[in-house]
């Protein structure tokens, strides 16, 4: 590489819970640079898992780090050239890459859901991520599955 790599800015922990994972799902969440509307929409979705919840024990935050935990790949496929194929071949996913992929996908499978807001949608999602079903949790699984079905070309690895 030409350049040296960009130093890691350090994320300030959100006002509410004083958790910098918050903050980066928030700024992850956020369009068009509208932080506070991102922040509103996090902390009502926190609200409505908090109403929801059947677990009486875990507070809403716990449900939600839960469901990022549950959306978290830990292989994933990557595709390589030799000779004149493609192959996919599974590796492992670094720890940050981890979460921000789970993050992507709890944000991404919400949007597409059915409800009225998206506070409603994180919600839900957020919810059904807990219990391990959900759209986010079955892309999960799935890319375990193409990982598992691609395991014979893992000796290409780079």
């Amino acid at each position: 590489m030409r350049k040296k790599q960009a130093k890691k800015r350090p994320l300030l922990p959100d006002p509410k819970f004083n958790d910098q994972l918050v903050t980066r799902f928030v700024n992850m969440m956020m369009w068009d640079g509208k932080k506070s509307t991102a922040f509103k929409i996090f902390y009502d979705a926190i609200a409505i898992v908090d109403e929801k919840k059947t677990d009486e024990e875990k507070t809403a935050l716990e449900i939600w780090k839960d469901a990022l935990s549950n959306v978290m790949p830990h292989v994933e496929v990557r595709s390589r050239r030799v000779g004149g194929a493609t192959f996919q071949i599974p590796m492992q996913i670094r720890p940050d890459r981890k979460i921000s992929t789970a993050m992507k996908w709890l944000i991404s499978f919400a949007r597409k859901r059915n409800e009225k807001s998206m506070a409603l949608k994180l919600a839900s999602e957020v919810l059904a991520a807990a219990k391990e079903e959900g759209a986010a949790v079955k892309k999960r699984t799935d890319t375990h599955k193409m990982a598992e079905a691609n395991k014979a070309f893992s000796h290409f690895r780079f």
